[in-house]
């Protein structure tokens, strides 16, 4: 359900109400009853809960969708993050990884969280991701977000922009590209082409604007190709979106978090969906945060979680 001050109860409910998820899945939420029954109650859907205690209790329904209600606990805060908004998401997720690691549910897909709903109730996890890997065991692992038109992943995730560079080296690119072969082949693309983007401007420059790509991109590079996989690069980032889109290539290793989600946000808010890829289960989520802003308004657009329902449904490990 995601933290329930966001916009995940609604979009939740929104996604429910729409005929078409049931020709794709039978959705169980992990959640709590009482917070959906009040977005069932904003958006004015004729839409009925069932609480269920167990997948096999699971009967799906017309009109009704299911809960396994693990109850927040003490209230939360709308529309800001708080402390028991942070106890209430990681709650659910384990709920909803034990369900897929014990092969109960087939993926899971997880409604937006915030990082400092986490912070605050005394988590150390900066994300879904990293909370996630952990839960599994996963050491390599990375965030794909998948749309028609462009597919990215990236090298480094939630740190600071400064303390990218010395976070990049030879075998983190490696690992990366090796994870875009992964990603796009459970989306079913079974020779990617994949590119890689620079660090720096004009990737570089031959060392001019940075020497990054000359120590630990090229040499990435190469290995991956030494090893079969279908990569070119590193390509200048100012030029390599539009090459993307245009379908010369089928994905875009990035080496930070804005590198690759700026261009991706701008073409697929609504239907971009994010993919952990390395997990031994199947997860999406959305593309966008709790939007606080605008939660508990009755002004979501459920898109990008419909999107992330039909995907999850689709991909292959």
């Amino acid at each position: 359900m995601g933290d329930p001050g966001g916009v995940g109860p609604e979009i939740i409910v929104k996604a429910m109400f729409c005929a078409e998820i049931r020709d794709y899945c039978n959705p169980v939420v992990i959640g709590d009853a009482g917070v959906l029954s009040e977005a069932v109650k904003l958006t004015g859907l004729p839409l009925k809960i069932r609480s269920i205690s167990g997948i096999s209790e699971s009967r799906p329904e017309a009109g009704t969708f299911e809960v396994m209600d693990m109850k927040s606990g003490p209230a939360f805060k709308k529309n800001v993050p708080s402390k028991n908004a942070g106890r209430a998401i990681v709650k659910y997720i384990k709920k909803s990884v034990e369900l897929a690691l014990k092969k109960e549910v087939d993926a899971i897909v997880t409604a937006p969280i915030s990082k400092e709903s986490l912070k605050m109730a005394g988590y150390p996890w900066p994300g879904h991701t990293e909370l996630l890997a952990e839960l599994t065991g996963s050491g390599k692992f990375a965030m794909m977000f998948a749309s028609e038109k462009l597919k990215v992943i990236l090298c480094t995730i939630h740190i600071p922009l400064k303390d990218v560079p010395k976070r990049i080296n030879g075998k983190l690119v490696f690992e990366t590209i090796k994870l875009a072969g992964v990603g796009t082949k459970m989306l079913g693309i079974d020779n990617p082409r994949i590119a890689v983007a620079g660090l720096n401007p004009h990737a570089g420059e031959s060392g001019i604007m940075g020497k990054e790509e000359i120590k630990s991109i090229i040499p990435a590079v190469q290995k991956a190709q030494s090893a079969g996989l279908s990569v070119s690069g590193p390509y200048p980032p100012d030029v390599i979106f539009h090459k993307a889109y245009d379908g010369a290539f089928d994905i875009i290793v990035c080496m930070y978090h804005d590198q690759g989600l700026i261009p991706f946000k701008m073409i697929a808010f609504d239907t971009g969906v994010n993919v952990t890829v390395g997990l031994p289960i199947i997860r999406t989520s959305p593309d966008h945060g709790t939007a606080f802003d605008i939660a508990w308004k009755n002004k979501a657009n459920p898109s990008s979680m419909l999107e992330a329902i039909k995907l999850a449904s689709k991909l292959k490990l």
